[in-house]
């Protein structure tokens, strides 16, 4: 079910009523803050991600979503527990698999990852209570996500900012040298693993709006387009928060207003983000390359 599919709403280009109008649902309220929570926590555990180069770690945790929240509906509990409980174990697992060799490492997380997915889909099959079976879970949906899963998520999300304002340091020096990091005292293989289950929590958060399969669109997509526009840690940092919470809603605007899947427009949002900040690099070396040939030229003509 699709938001689009409450109603038949109209934009009309006012804002002002279009956002009363919307927000006259409370499924609709619930599904903004929640929105807002979790955009804000992808965006500044995602910038750590593309810092660090742990994609490949954000894409297992987000692939083993599926199957906990899948199973918790089997179980009868909700799909947000299953979501932090295997979310969390998957992001210990990998933790653990980091003493070993990168390919190892590899092979074994990709062997589990797919037996995971596997069992995901058995568990969907086995619950006929699903809505749309397994689509709501892999591309995300708000619709009936009540008070206390917002209170839920706000108090994770919390938990989560405040242990990396704690971290927050030591993690970047780490993250950006962690040789050197070691060196000067740093814990860098504690601060590996809190760090891992931080991005765990997080996943969990995310795919509740974008789905298992394009967790990407808040977790990777603003932090890799806020680290392309500057390379300033700070700045960078306070972009990715702005351009995930700008794709989150105006994804949630354009899925209420028009009846396509939720995770297609908050994905394609931020992936619009991404090129529009490529195009500018892209436009910004060739006009200083332009230059700097010119300038040869200019002081011969001088001369």
């Amino acid at each position: 079910m699709l938001l689009a599919e409450t109603g038949a709403p109209t934009w009309s280009w006012n804002l002002l009523t279009d956002f009363q109008d919307m927000w006259s649902y409370p499924f609709m309220v619930n599904a903004f803050r929640a929105g807002a929570v979790v955009a804000v926590v992808s965006a500044v555990v995602g910038w750590f991600v593309v810092l660090r180069r742990q994609t490949f770690a954000a894409h297992t945790v987000s692939a083993v979503a599926f199957p906990g929240a899948a199973g918790a509906l089997l179980l009868g509990f909700s799909a947000v527990y299953g979501y932090f409980t295997l979310c969390v174990a998957a992001a210990l697992v990998i933790a653990a698999l980091r003493g070993g060799g990168e390919h190892e490492e590899s092979a074994l997380t990709g062997t589990v990852q797919a037996f995971l997915l596997a069992s995901g889909f058995l568990f969907t099959a086995l619950y006929r209570g699903l809505l749309e079976g397994p689509q709501t879970i892999l591309f995300g949906t708000f619709l009936g996500i009540t008070s206390s899963q917002v209170s839920v998520l706000t108090v994770v999300g919390a938990v989560v900012l405040a242990v990396l304002a704690l971290i927050g340091r030591p993690l970047l020096f780490a993250s950006v040298d962690p040789q050197v990091a070691g060196g000067r005292g740093v814990p860098v293989r504690a601060l590996s693993v809190v760090f891992l289950v931080l991005l765990g929590a997080a996943t969990a958060e995310a795919s509740q709006i974008t789905g298992t399969l394009l967790v990407f669109a808040l977790m990777v997509i603003p932090a890799a387009t806020a680290q392309v526009l500057t390379a300033r840690p700070a700045l960078s940092l306070t972009l990715a928060v702005l351009l995930a919470f700008a794709a989150t809603w105006l994804g949630l605007t354009a899925a209420y207003y028009w009846p396509y899947p939720l995770g297609f427009f908050v994905t394609t949002i931020a992936f619009a983000g991404y090129l529009l900040a490529l195009g500018r690099r892209s436009l910004r070396e060739v006009l200083g390359r332009t230059r700097a040939g010119a300038a040869p030229g200019a002081k011969e003509v001088v001369a």
